[in-house]
């Protein structure tokens, strides 16, 4: 199992959310990376799907987890994607392939949007914080 996670939406230090007090208590900021996806406006959070296209690129932050199992089984709870939750989820959280700002490419857990996106405003940016 992995011990990296990708976050692009209110899990961002900028957001300042409470859940990210909880995320950060259980690992270390790694920086800034990017997701080939594209970024949707869901409500008040934002929803990724895999893109074949290299310019659509997500903006996120890369954490590494110190106890995955544990942090992983709270967060599937907030993205409402545990077994706790009727299925279809909203999200599935993957192993995806993220790149740092220096370009190496690691593999991490990324919650990726697992609806319908028509009729969701595309973010062009990528980053979340440019809503």
């Amino acid at each position: 199992m992995t011990n990296l996670l990708f976050v692009y939406g209110t899990l961002r230090r900028a957001f300042a959310h409470p859940m990210h007090a909880v995320l950060t208590a259980e690992s270390d900021y790694v920086g800034i990376a990017y997701y080939q996806g594209e970024l949707y406006l869901v409500a008040h959070y934002p929803g990724v799907v895999c893109s074949p296209k290299p310019q659509h690129q997500v903006v996120g932050e890369l954490y590494q987890l110190t106890e995955p199992e544990h942090i992983l089984a709270v967060l599937d709870n907030y993205e409402e994607c545990s077994a706790e939750f009727p299925a279809p989820h909203e999200y599935r959280r993957e192993l995806q392939q993220v790149t740092l700002e220096n370009g190496e490419s690691v593999s991490a857990w990324v919650y990726v949007y697992n609806r319908d996106t028509r009729g969701l405003k595309l973010i062009p940016s990528g980053d979340f914080q440019s809503v």
